[in-house]
């Protein structure tokens, strides 16, 4: 296999987007405008944006900007274009858009790029059919209002005379863009294309084998690195023997990296560049490096648990919520409950390990890259800032990722590849070996909930009490008088807002946080908080419901209560539209026939729901275990309200359903101990996931379709499965699970 560096029908496409008289650019309120000062390309292409390409033979282009790392929006995204185009999907080619500002942003993560590019796509494509039906009806001296499109084409209603868009090149480049009040996007009933089942774009390539991942990128004359960190996290290369690595077959450099003091990005380490992968990493299992181990070297799990307790009974550092009279409302209350919830630091485990190319060129301090990333901008920055090279010297390749669950938010490996580049005259592929992925990653921080909750006779909720005991690292913040101030501020995801359910639900309700330093990175990783809080909340609201005697949606649905719409507080607090809730929750008792099958023991049904980047999930699981305690998920239903419109159902379904997979192997299995600093777990054979034998039997998605914004679906399903699962097993046993990974418990009864 071979890749160039950017094939030159590729590279001319995008020049072409770039300098066009008709390029649209979406201004920050979603209006559209076009620049002036540029001509229309001479190769007589009809490119009305920056994302649509039609030639004269009526083949369409349209540039996917977003990151694919499998959640499909090199499929999605486009849709949206072409169905506003009117034309044949079968017909429409996609190409991945480089990082370039006349896309707008480009991250994926936080299920955010369908919602935020949803309504301006509609725009873009609206406006170059109008722009197309406005060159037919000028060629036909018709008004434009008497002609409609189909299929590719401009048809005349009267007459029905038809244009293909191909004949209507010329005429509609030269036409003056319509101001964006007068484009009109097309009703929903019309659509032929969105809602419908769409297989990926790149699926046929997939299978072949094609290079599209970042691992295969390969450009003449290309050396292969390999990155070597200490064991311990946060320690620091002191000596190595360089040397020795230097005369081994097929080596060409050896060095230490300084590296900075930041844990998400330049960490130090000692590169290796040989003339293969197999090479360099050969040459890594020789290498000696005397390590300054830091002070992560004291830090253990069994530490951090012991520390976690002792903090549990002691004031917590901050209050995150505070209603009522929580001490009160416990000693006053029917029944009480109090539980104990931990779970462990886990890795991202993308099939893909970290990899990136980089070509730095000393003649112009210009610097190439090629990378599977989540979010090529933040990758740029943290080059440009940590090499002092200017933003516009440093290219962007966005390569297709093996799987990103957030990691790829990251741009250590980046940055990791540009800081060899520098050393070498040459293209370099810096890859990480499965040990390098695990070990080092940036991970989804552990943590340990201390709570205790109260219902009254009636059996509703009356007191909430949670000490949440989180991961932290130091870092420096400004202070009002200039100057700085160490503080230690929690890893991503492990930050708890007093707004999380049911805070704003209990009249009685004391949330709070004490943060413990660790000098692990962390990072995002699928549904930041919400996959870990789901868990821990929703299987408490259960406690709650059993110790009420209460049926467990019937106790949900009464928590949830009448309004509509409860508001947020503090300066982040999100709205919760508790109606959209309340009717998820109905429709999957319903879809699943809640109440109405009695389970023999061992079986038994859960459910949990949850709010998750602007989607409104509930699920029910089925379960049976055996009396020797092994699980089988027979049965998981879902019911999703993701707004008014399904833009791809086969990539929602998938979508559902890899969610749910993603959600019952991380309850399952995954569990980074940590011993002096280091992790213990290497690769698969000791941190495995799930299996195929072990996915549910049947996984059911169900689509509320409502009138509200179109929202992304790749993390609201993931985080009420493992409360759901969790919550059936104790119909089934009477076993409660506090602790992840779940094979930790004993499921086994009588």
């Amino acid at each position: 296999m071979s890749r160039a560096p950017t094939s030159p029908s590729r590279r001319r496409f995008l020049g072409h987007a770039a300098g066009a008289a008709l390029l649209l650019g979406v201004l920050p309120d979603g209006a559209i405008a076009a620049p002036a000062g540029a001509d229309q390309d001479a190769g007589a292409d009809f490119v009305p944006n920056a994302f649509i390409r039609i030639g004269t033979d009526g083949r369409v282009t349209l540039v996917s900007k977003q990151p694919e790392i499998g959640q499909g929006i090199k499929t999605s995204l486009p849709m949206v274009l072409a169905e506003e185009l009117d034309v044949d999907w079968q017909s429409v080619r996609v190409v991945q858009g480089d990082l370039n500002p006349i896309y707008g942003s480009q991250g994926a993560g936080g299920s955010t790029s369908t919602p935020t590019n949803y309504d301006n796509f509609h725009r873009l494509g609206a406006t170059a059919r109008a722009l197309l039906v406005r060159a037919a009806a000028q060629t036909w001296n018709v008004p434009a209002s008497a002609c409609r499109t189909e299929n590719g084409a401009v048809v005349h209603g009267a007459s029905g005379r038809k244009l293909g868009y191909g004949a209507l090149v010329r005429t509609a480049a030269a036409l003056p863009v319509p101001p964006a009040a007068e484009v009109i996007v097309k009703d929903p009933k019309s659509y032929r294309l969105l809602g419908t089942r769409v297989g990926g774009v790149d699926n046929p390539a997939i299978v072949a084998g094609e290079p599209l991942f970042g691992i295969d990128t390969r450009l003449p004359g290309m050396l292969y690195a390999t990155y070597v960190k200490c064991p311990v996290l946060g320690g620091r290369p002191v000596e190595a023997n360089l040397d020795v690595v230097k005369a081994m077959a097929g080596v060409k450099a050896a060095f230490i990296v300084e590296g900075t003091e930041n844990l998400n990005g330049l960490r130090p380490g000692v590169a290796i560049v040989a003339d293969s992968t197999w090479n360099a990493f050969r040459a890594g299992k020789k290498l000696q490096v005397a390590w300054d181990e830091g002070d992560g070297a004291r830090h253990t799990w069994s530490g951090f648990l012991a520390q976690a307790h002792a903090a549990s009974g002691q004031p917590a550092a901050a209050v995150m919520r505070s209603d009522g009279d929580v001490e009160a409302a416990l000693a006053g209350a029917a029944r009480t409950v109090e539980a104990n919830y931990v779970y462990p630091f886990i890795s991202h485990a993308s099939m893909e390990p970290q990899n990136c190319t980089a070509w730095f060129r000393p003649a112009d301090g210009t610097l190439e890259l090629w990378a599977p990333t989540q979010n090529p901008g933040a990758g740029q920055a943290l080059v440009s800032t940590t090499f002092n090279i200017p933003k516009d010297k440093i290219t962007v390749h966005i390569t297709r990722s093996g799987g990103g669950f957030g990691r790829r938010l990251s741009s250590d490996f980046i940055v990791e590849a540009a800081a060899i580049a520098q050393k070498v005259k040459a293209p370099v592929k810096l890859t990480w070996m499965r040990e390098d992925d695990l070990r080092h990653d940036h991970f989804r921080a552990g943590g340990f909930h201390f709570l205790r909750g109260g219902v009254d006779e009636q059996g509703k909720v009356v007191a909430w009490h949670d000490h949440f005991v989180t991961f932290a690292n130091r870092v420096e913040k400004k202070e009002n008088d200039g100057g700085t101030a160490s503080v230690l501020q929690p890893g991503s995801g492990a930050n708890l807002s007093g707004d999380e359910f049911p805070g704003r639900w209990v009249a009685n309700c004391l949330i709070e946080q004490t943060p413990l330093e660790c000098r692990i990175p962390m990072g995002p990783w699928r549904a930041p908080g919400s996959n870990v809080f789901a868990w821990v909340f929703h299987s408490f609201i259960d406690e709650l419901a059993h110790a009420a005697g209460r049926d467990p949606i019937a106790f949900r649905l009464d928590l949830l209560g009448d309004k509509d719409l409860v508001a947020g507080t503090g300066e982040r607090g999100v709205p919760y539209n508790v109606g959209r809730m309340r009717h998820v929750l109905q429709a999957v008792a319903e879809k699943s026939g809640w109440g109405q099958r009695k389970f023999a023991r061992g079986q038994g049904a859960g459910v949990a729901f949850h709010f998750s980047h602007r989607g409104y999930v509930a699920e029910v699981a089925e379960v049976t275990v055996s009396r020797e305690g092994r699980l089988r998920v027979d049965r998981v239903v879902v019911v999703a309200d993701i707004g008014a419109q399904i833009v791809n159902l086969s990539g929602a379904e998938n979508q559902v359903q890899g969610s749910v997979i993603d959600g019952l192997s991380t309850l399952m299995y995954p569990a980074l101990d940590i011993d002096k600093g280091r992790i213990v777990q290497s690769n698969f054979h000791d941190y495995p996931l799930l299996r195929m034998p072990d996915t549910p039997t049947k996984i059911e998605a169900h689509f509320l379709k409502t009138d509200y914004p179109v929202t992304g679906l790749g993390e609201p399903v993931f985080p009420p499965l493992a409360p759901a699962v969790c919550n059936a097993i104790f119909a089934a046993t009477g076993k409660r699970v506090r602790e992840l990974p779940l094979a930790k418990a004993d499921l086994s009864w009588s």
